[in-house]
């Protein structure tokens, strides 16, 4: 037992007191930093960046004639929007699936939004 991680009787308190979501989340930023991604909140504009987190919500957005696909990516510390430009829908996009996205990361109205991004769909963890 180790004094560092608070040991076995910590971690049991702690995940039988603490809050759903915040498991889910401390669950997938442990999973996005092994699996050699970046935390979103550690990500700045202008930078080719690498995310690993569960997808929120997707919707179409028609905007003067051209859909885009737009999605909210949770990596456990923070929210990415999705914007696929042209796209009404991609098979396996929605919401819940785990996805690993790659793109050159930018800012909208103070959201972090990565444009049209290399994107995969990842296997449940089980």
């Amino acid at each position: 037992m180790s004094a560092k991680d608070g040991g076995y009787f910590s971690r049991l308190v702690r995940k039988l007191t603490s809050d759903v979501e915040d498991l889910d989340a401390d669950e997938m930023s442990e999973r996005s930093g092994a699996e050699g991604a970046q935390r979103a909140c550690d990500c700045r504009s202008g930078e080719e960046v690498t995310v690993l987190g569960r997808l929120r919500s997707v919707e179409l957005c028609p905007t003067d004639g051209a859909a885009t696909l737009q999605a909210e990516l949770f990596d456990g510390t923070q929210g990415v929007t999705l914007i696929w430009l042209g796209r009404r829908r991609i098979p396996g996009i929605e919401p819940g699936r785990t996805v690993k996205v790659r793109g050159r990361m930018a800012e909208r109205d103070g959201q972090k939004v990565l444009y049209n991004p290399y994107y995969e769909l990842q296997s449940p963890v089980g």
